[in-house]
């Protein structure tokens, strides 16, 4: 009996050890972005395509880890690998602390975080447009700020200040926000020139899609990352007009697709900006007509014209389309 009872209670072990690494293989990991644009790439190396960016402040989850590459899924969802030092991990408690935290978010172009409230100090860090950081708060459970900077806190904890006139209060700014075609425009036209970059998705270099996932993110609006996905989201619009140069039935804020029209496969998307132009990343980012007359008709234009998706009015309803207010991993839901 007291082999078998040996035996049993070393059963026991095993089935508990076992049930045990079942429950943590099942539990996410999450992660907060630390740089200001976290290449995210489809293998660990350096040298592999870069598919995303994820900018700093944003959740994610964690899925595998290879040397000093950790694989993530960020919001869009994209799933993809980054630099390990470009991911705080964090528990389940302490990403829920953090997504209820206080935050600012970048809207300057470019900004930097610096060691004292001073341009003239030493810099912690580069910030991006869209980039979240923690409020740092005082004894008094205030913000604290000093000299025209404000105090923050990055997810690994380091502190800084940072020109308080490139930030802006997270959940205000969030609240107070009203998308319209000309805001989703105003932000596109900030990267005006900036060259194209294959994944990217920020003020450094764009792609197509990256480029209107930006313009709509800072106006609130989380859109899919890629054309494949975008083309799938609001409202179809009829552009059957645009070929005879009838453009009324576009309004300024659609996004305009393109492709292969025997194979309807898309590869690239524009906002259209109206009086038949658009706005896209080809190259560089820049406006083109869809008029082939016009001395700036983008030449990949009409003739490979797949789809016209309708954003604005479409956002929270199913569509495709959901607000930053509304995602779980940008601010607790009710």
């Amino acid at each position: 009996m007291k082999h078998l009872a040996a035996f049993l209670s070393v059963v026991a072990a095993m089935f508990g050890a076992a049930a045990s690494f079942a429950q943590e293989a099942d539990a996410t990991r999450y992660g907060v972005v630390e740089f200001s644009a976290n290449y995210m790439r489809e293998k660990p190396g350096f040298a592999e395509e870069n598919g995303n960016q994820a900018l700093m402040g944003t959740v994610v989850e964690i899925l595998d880890h290879d040397s000093y590459w950790v694989k993530i899924k960020s919001p869009e969802p994209y799933t993809a690998w980054v630099v390990d030092m470009g991911v705080v991990e964090m528990t389940k408690e302490e990403i829920d602390a953090y997504i209820a935290a206080p935050k600012y978010i970048v809207t300057a172009e470019i900004s930097h975080v610096f060691v004292n409230p001073s341009q003239k100090g030493a810099r912690v860090c580069d910030l991006v447009m869209g980039d979240l950081l923690r409020v740092a708060i005082g004894p008094k459970g205030k913000p604290l700020a000093k000299k025209g900077f404000a105090k923050v806190v990055l997810p690994s904890g380091k502190e800084g200040w940072v020109c308080a006139k490139d930030l802006k209060d997270f959940s205000k700014w969030v609240n107070v926000l009203n998308p319209t075609a000309d805001s989703v425009i105003d932000i596109a036209m900030l990267f005006v020139g900036v060259p194209y970059l294959w994944g990217g998705n920020t003020i450094k270099g764009t792609d197509c899609s990256g480029l209107s996932r930006s313009a709509f993110m800072m106006n609130g609006i989380l859109l899919p990352r890629n054309t494949s996905q975008q083309i799938k989201v609001g409202d179809e619009v009829d552009f059957s007009g645009v070929k005879d140069g009838d453009f009324s039935k576009l309004q300024r804020g659609d996004l305009v697709l393109f492709g292969n029209p025997e194979t309807r496969r898309v590869s690239h998307v524009a906002i259209y900006i109206g009086d038949g132009h658009i706005i896209h990343s080809s190259n560089v980012v820049r406006i083109n007509s869809l008029r082939p007359a016009d001395p700036d008709y983008y030449s990949g234009g009409v003739p490979r014209m797949l789809a016209v998706r309708r954003v604005l009015g479409n956002v929270d309803n199913g569509k495709g389309i959901v607000s930053i207010k509304n995602h779980p991993l940008y601010f607790p839901q009710k």
